[in-house]
């Protein structure tokens, strides 16, 4: 499990731009089996995540006419029973972190797993996402 003190700058990148925290499994459930459309960021320390998935889910947050319901976000390695439970509801992906899953309806409709994040801009990743949320997103 990593330290606090290095988790909070990295999730407050996101909670201070509207993100809820899903801290526990009971709150993965209640959030991801809404009606409506949730997008999940399974936060991480790797750099593939500070360099280009926490800025490029925020970019397509902010450039999108169109944005999900509800924005979420577990990190892995620090909030490990959430994120255990997040990756019941993200079958059959397997475990990947980071990782940006766009749910409607409870049902996982958009996946970005780690191996489409590495390497790839943070501008590649609010793209995909922008055309994700045109499609899923009222």
């Amino acid at each position: 499990m990593y330290p606090e003190q290095i988790v909070a700058p990295m999730k407050a990148e996101l909670t201070s731009h509207g993100f809820t925290e899903l801290l526990t499994p009971a709150d993965v459930d209640n959030t991801l089996n809404k009606q409506g459309t949730t997008l999940l960021m399974i936060n991480s320390v790797c750099g593939c995540s500070a360099g280009s998935a926490r800025p490029g889910v925020l970019m397509a947050v902010h450039n999108s006419k169109k944005v999900p319901d509800q924005l979420t976000t577990t990190f892995a390695g620090f909030d490990m029973a959430a994120v255990q439970q997040a990756r019941k509801h993200l079958l059959p992906y397997p475990p990947s972190s980071p990782a940006i899953a766009l749910f409607k309806d409870g049902k996982v409709v958009h996946m970005i797993e780690r191996h489409m994040i590495e390497g790839r801009p943070a501008q590649m990743i609010a793209a995909n996402l922008l055309q994700a949320f045109e499609t899923y997103c009222n």
